[in-house]
């Protein structure tokens, strides 16, 4: 983390360095020797990062780099603050700049003497690097030294104690791997297990390597452990050492002397005319593949390589290079989660009754990973097991209880391999996750805007900050590091979940490194509240999380440096007055402030204050109104009012000119479903097209004119950077120029449009030509008749059609989008029925029918929608057949069938004789419903509620 803070300051100092700021005499060049000595302990740091925990003094020696860096950002973040203040235009700007320089020309020789210091400080740390890199003789370019390889060993053989008899859910991998091995073809193929540390990659792998069956069918084998510093040559050697000694002949005596061309050559000979298996375990690169795959013959023989990594992209390049297989290890499911706890944790017997809610408690933490489930199972197994409230007691204090936990100490181990092989940038974005509570679902765009606001994110050119922030979430899921929850229709993830401990060791080490300090309890002083995040408590806070807190947040100088305050959890009153003391005194620098959620009704005046701030997060909250003084927040990026009661934006909102993301809506309901009446909009200013820099503008109403008589629907035609638009209460006569609007907004990627009248004709008629990227179209009005240009959107993903009350079947116009993976049809359509013909809607996924009131039959034909997974039809009460042809939906996981006719309910019952039940029978989950027709014997209950699932119980 220190390598972090420092190359986050080199990356900073650019302009007052080249020139762009005006500082005082001998400023400029004293943050050019903070620069150069900095610079110059940055290469050993990386090294130094890792090796900290070895050695007390050298952790304490990466400290002080740490908190210099921080100290030497914030004293130049506070110099920028006095020069940005007060500045102004013509001769009533020069006058004001004149007296506010005179004012604050104290001030910045304070500032200047500050900056001294810090060279001075500078300077006798950077001594401490000399030392550092004598006593452990590591290269200035950062390499790392055995001592810091070591570690592999250590982890390697700790997961090999997963023997077989202690996993459950094994034989399922077991058997596909083995298939792959022995079958396929005589080509040379590549195998790759892939997922996190501590899924027991290495064990699945081993003991398909050990098989006698794999044993029998190839006649060489061999394992390598590759680390991630690893040599070719010594790779080479370990490999040609196991094919002689499998053999019984002795190893060539030139071997340790052979060049590395010669080692090759000899492995190669070796192989030629043998069927082989060679184990590449936990690759951290594609070098080593890319070292030794011309050594491994295609020789037609059948054989195979496997390759072990926690990297999505080193096991997909290494297969596709072979026509070879990947296989994603995945979490224990709960069925077999509980058989390896109860055979851990009662020898294997059955877990007593009085134990199970809370051992199953327990056991939702580990979320099915078997390191962590044996782990946990180990502590329990030394618990009175009639004592529940010790099992209770460990549930609520887990991270303290496994401390020195062996197998715990696996994980942290693997864990703290994973988080060092992280680039510096990847770092901080990977500990600042430790923000979000546990067990909840982050929203990957929330994500990626607190990294942007926080200054986390490197620009790339040709790349939107936004594409670069979301390649970094991309790595992490790559590493494996974090695990998708939820994805859009298209597959890009949209949610993403960290496992329980995971998190811990998250939180544990962003509490080491100072880099963020939660509060949370009921307490009222900042020293008794804080939560236990490492071995003492922070000099200096920079990122503050409050959780779950009704008590005041006390002052402390602790506070100076502050940049992120967030607040999370439910509270029965926010701190309002010791918010606005901390905004007062302590966060001039602030640039994220995230109070979503939280019972505020009225924003602070002292927010406005905050001239630094880029992300203000206030959905959900109970705000009303925003005042005038949002003007003064010209560096804000992204102001997020959704779920508030926010129904008019100032002018002032125009002088935000750095504004990416402006939502603001409110709903009535959370029903799924776009109603008429559920959600409202905002009224904009009138010029709101001079926010040149909107990417996301959600939710605006149309029905808005300017003193001018241009309407704001023309208005948005100068957005041309946006990339989601929401406009609500739509009229008929505004919708040729909200077509022409659209025209020119070419990087449009989410348009929702929706009439101001359930009636209210959406003229949208004349678009042409279309944006190009659009991934995601909601059109909720009316529509005399079906837009022709829909089915050109070849890069529609999702279409979501509400009220339009189309005559004619839609299906025709839209059966050849390449991409459409979801389609709802809400009030959309009168006539009687659809057909889904062979061939159409090759990639669709999710198709979901609510409130076809005419419609009679749902015809599917063999061929069509191959890859549905969801088929969900609701409120169609004239329906009498199940679908027809939906047996041919082989691949449909869930089936959804609510408030139809009592006839079709009835022929669904699998206990009828004659039923239709038979067609649904393939698919996992069967959900039926009828409850708005009530059974006379017994009043206000529903008709029939069945759920089928893959144990085909009635419920």
């Amino acid at each position: 983390m220190a390598e972090t803070a420092v190359l986050h300051l080199l990356a900073n100092l650019a302009p007052f360095l080249q020139g762009e700021v005006n500082l005082l005499s001998g400023v400029r060049e004293a943050i050019e020797d903070i620069r150069v000595e900095f610079e110059r302990m940055s290469a050993f740091l990386r090294v130094a990062d890792a090796m900290e925990e070895r050695d007390p003094e050298l952790k304490d020696w990466v400290k002080q780099v740490r908190d210099a860096a921080h100290d030497t950002e914030y004293v130049l973040d506070i110099l920028k603050l006095h020069l940005a203040q007060h500045h102004g235009d013509g001769f009533g700007g020069f006058l004001r700049k004149s007296f506010y320089f005179a004012k604050t020309l104290k001030a910045r020789h304070q500032i200047a003497s500050e900056i001294q210091r810090i060279k001075s400080r500078v300077i006798n740390i950077s001594e401490g690097h000399k030392r550092y890199h004598d006593k452990y003789g590591i290269l200035e370019h950062g390499s790392r030294s055995d001592v810091v390889n070591n570690s592999w060993y250590d982890y390697r053989g700790d997961a090999l104690l997963l023997e077989e008899a202690k996993l459950v859910g094994i034989e399922k991998p077991k058997r596909q791997l083995m298939d792959w091995l022995v079958k396929g073809g005589s080509r040379l193929k590549a195998v790759s297990v892939v997922g996190m540390g501590g899924l027991g990659k290495t064990t699945l792998v081993k003991k398909v390597y050990d098989d006698a069956t794999v044993k029998k069918h190839f006649n060489s084998h061999a394992w390598l452990t590759v680390s991630e510093s690893f040599r070719a040559e010594d790779l080479l050697k370990d490999m040609i050492q196991q094919l002689f000694e499998e053999i019984k002949r002795p190893v060539p005596v030139a071997v340790e002397n052979m060049s590395i061309n010669r080692l090759k050559c000899l492995a190669h000979d070796f192989l030629q005319q043998r069927r082989f298996v060679v184990v590449f375990d936990d690759a951290w690169n594609v070098n080593a593949w890319e070292a030794l795959k011309y050594v491994l013959p295609d020789n037609n023989c059948g054989s195979r390589v496997i390759l072990t990594t926690r990297f999505a992209h080193i096991a997909s390049t290494c297969c596709k290079e072979t026509d070879g297989h990947v296989y994603n290890l995945m979490p224990l499911s709960q069925e077999n989660s509980w058989m390896l706890f109860c055979r851990k944790t009662f020898q294997g017997n059955l877990c007593p009754l009085h134990l199970e809610e809370i051992s199953r408690r327990i056991l939702e933490r580990c979320e099915g990973w078997p390191l962590a489930i044996v782990a946990i199972s180990g502590v329990l197994a030394t618990k009175d097991i009639s004592k529940i409230d010790e099992w209770e007691m460990l549930y609520r204090s887990l991270g303290a209880e496994l401390e020195g936990n062996d197998i715990l100490e696996s994980m942290k181990k693997a864990f703290s391999l994973s988080y060092n092989d992280l680039p510096y940038y990847l770092k901080i974005c990977f500990l600042y996750l430790s923000i979000f509570p546990e067990d909840q679902q982050i929203l990957c765009k929330k994500v990626i805007r607190l990294w942007i606001a926080e200054g986390f994110v490197n620009a790339i050119k040709g790349k939107t900050i936004e594409e670069v922030a979301n390649g970094y979430l991309n790595e992490l899921f790559n590493r494996s590091l974090i695990q998708v929850a939820e994805r859009y229709p298209d597959g890009r993830p949209s949610h993403f979940h960290i496992p329980y401990l995971m998190r811990e060791m998250i939180v544990s080490k962003a509490g080491e490194q100072n880099f963020v300090t939660t509060i949370c309890g009921q307490g009222s002083n900042f020293v008794t509240t804080i939560c236990k995040q490492g071995s003492r408590r922070p000099e200096k806070v920079r990122c503050l999380l409050i959780q779950s807190t009704s008590g005041n947040v006390e002052y402390s100088e602790r506070f100076s440096q502050l940049r992120s305050l967030i607040v999370w959890g439910p509270m029965d009153s926010l701190p309002i007055a010791s918010l606005r003391e901390l905004f007062r005194r302590g966060s001039r620098l602030l640039n994220v402030l995230d109070l979503a959620g939280t019972p505020l009704e009225t924003i602070p005046d002292e927010v406005f204050k905050l001239i630094h701030l880029r992300h203000l997060g206030l959905r959900d909250t109970k705000v009303k109104m925003v005042p005038k003084l949002i003007g003064k927040l010209k560096n804000l990026e992204t102001l997020d009012l959704g779920g508030t009661y926010v129904t008019e934006l100032p002018n002032e909102i125009l002088h935000l000119q750095k504004l990416r993301n402006l939502t603001s809506f409110h709903l009535k309901s959370s029903t799924i479903c776009f109603e008429f009446g559920n959600m409202s909009g905002f009224k904009a200013p009138s010029q709101i097209g001079s926010l040149q820099s909107l990417q996301e503008l959600w939710m605006i109403q149309a029905d808005q004119r300017s003193k001018g008589g241009v309407s704001i629907v023309k208005e948005l035609g100068r957005l041309t950077q946006l990339r989601e638009l929401a406009i609500g209460d739509l009229r008929r006569e505004d919708g040729v120029t909200l077509c022409s609007s659209i025209e020119k907004l070419s990087n449009l990627s989410i348009l929702c449009v929706m009439s101001t009248k359930k009636y209210e004709i959406l003229d949208l008629q004349s678009l042409s030509p279309v944006p190009r990227f659009l991934q995601e179209l909601n059109l909720t009005g009316r529509l005399e008749e079906f837009p022709h240009w829909i089915p050109s959107l070849h890069g529609l993903v999702t279409l979501i059609l509400g009220w339009s009350k189309l005559r004619d079947d839609p299906l025709q116009s839209l059966q050849e989008l390449p991409n459409l993976a979801k389609l709802v049809l809400d009030q959309a359509y009168e006539g009687e029925g659809l057909c889904f013909k062979a061939g159409g809607f090759q990639r669709l996924k999710d198709l979901l029918l609510y409130k076809l009131k005419g419609l009679r039959w749902v015809r599917v034909e063999e061929g069509a929608m191959p890859h549905l997974e969801t088929l969900d039809i609701r409120n169609s009460e004239l329906m009498e057949e199940v679908p027809s042809g939906i047996e041919h939906l082989t691949n449909l996981q869930t089936f959804k069938l609510g408030d139809t006719s009592k006839k079709l309910i009835s022929k669904l019952d699998r206990e009828v004789q004659d039923g239709v039940y038979w067609k649904i029978a393939h698919i996992p989950e069967v959900r039926i419903w009828y409850g708005t027709v009530l059974i006379p014997s017994e009043a206000n209950q529903p008709l029939c509620i069945v759920c089928y699932r893959k144990t085909r119980s009635l419920i």
